[in-house]
């Protein structure tokens, strides 16, 4: 098969030039267990800049939800620090957006109403929310029409599948277009064709919020598929073991599942996840 044509202007590669958004120092976790402290992280270093998308991979328990809630503030590193613009993560931040698994939309709004939600609830949106109201619904309608849900806007979560409440959430996720996207196995509960297609909606919803993107998965193809850096991480006490720099041109296609590159960076990380 031959290898399409790497556009600079459409890679993945990130300058390196740029000051890191994010950046990880030293950072560990422990929890009380049997009247002393167990090590789950032992220590992650790293930095992340604008407009990156990277994948945290490795074996369960190893803390890499934990590291979703760490930079999200809802759980501040206790060991360590980790860095938004310079400032250390003391308390939640407004402008991320997150994904799980489980998409948990409000059962009594509809689709629409649902992905406004956020524009409702987070400054600087909510204070001229009803002034705006006109403006922030052509943004949901917007969001939505990229990942096909156009015609379901006036549909309950209960009359949609499950990878239309997944993609209704992702939409949700971004329609505040924040700075940070965190992503928890958010298509981990739906079946293989659907999740591909996932992908590619996840992929054009990114590319349009050019946000930082930071996704925990258990699927090795679709962390190579979405990230720009896979990481992977050890068993608890973990650490980043392995760093792999996926260098494929976006967007990014199913097609290119089956091309020599993509399978190398699989096995790469496959590999490294094997032998620890």
């Amino acid at each position: 098969m031959v290898k399409p044509t790497l556009d600079p202007s459409s890679s993945s590669s990130i300058a390196t030039d740029v000051e890191p958004l994010l950046e990880f120092d030293r950072v560990g976790l422990e929890y009380p267990f049997e009247g002393s402290m167990r090590r789950i992280i032992q220590e992650v270093n790293l930095s992340i800049k604008p407009s990156e998308f990277v994948s945290f991979v490795g074996p369960s328990g190893c803390g890499k939800t934990s590291i979703l809630r760490m930079v999200s503030g809802l759980s501040p590193a206790p060991i360590g620090e980790i860095r938004y613009r310079g400032q250390r993560i003391k308390k939640p931040l407004n402008n991320v957006g997150i994904a799980f698994q489980n998409p948990v939309l409000l059962p009594w709004r509809n689709t629409l109403n649902n992905v406004m939600l956020p524009l409702e609830i987070v400054p600087p949106y909510k204070n001229d929310f009803g002034q705006k109201k006109a403006e922030y619904t052509r943004m949901a309608q917007d969001l939505l029409s990229t990942v096909r849900l156009q015609d379901f806007q006036k549909q309950y979560p209960w009359q949609l599948s499950g990878g239309m409440r997944q993609r209704a959430s992702l939409c949700r996720a971004l329609i505040h277009q924040p700075e940070i996207l965190l992503l928890d196995e958010p298509f981990g509960a739906l079946d293989a064709f659907t999740r591909e297609e996932m992908w590619t909606m996840l992929q054009a919803l990114w590319m349009r919020v050019k946000c930082v993107g930071i996704l925990i998965t258990h699927d090795l193809r679709e962390a190579v598929f979405l990230s720009d850096r896979v990481f992977v991480m050890s068993p608890r006490p973990s650490t980043i073991i392995y760093e792999e720099l996926i260098n494929l041109p976006r967007p990014r296609t199913l097609e290119m599942e089956l091309d020599d590159e993509f399978n190398h960076y699989f096995s790469n990380i496959r590999r490294h996840i094997h032998h620890n």
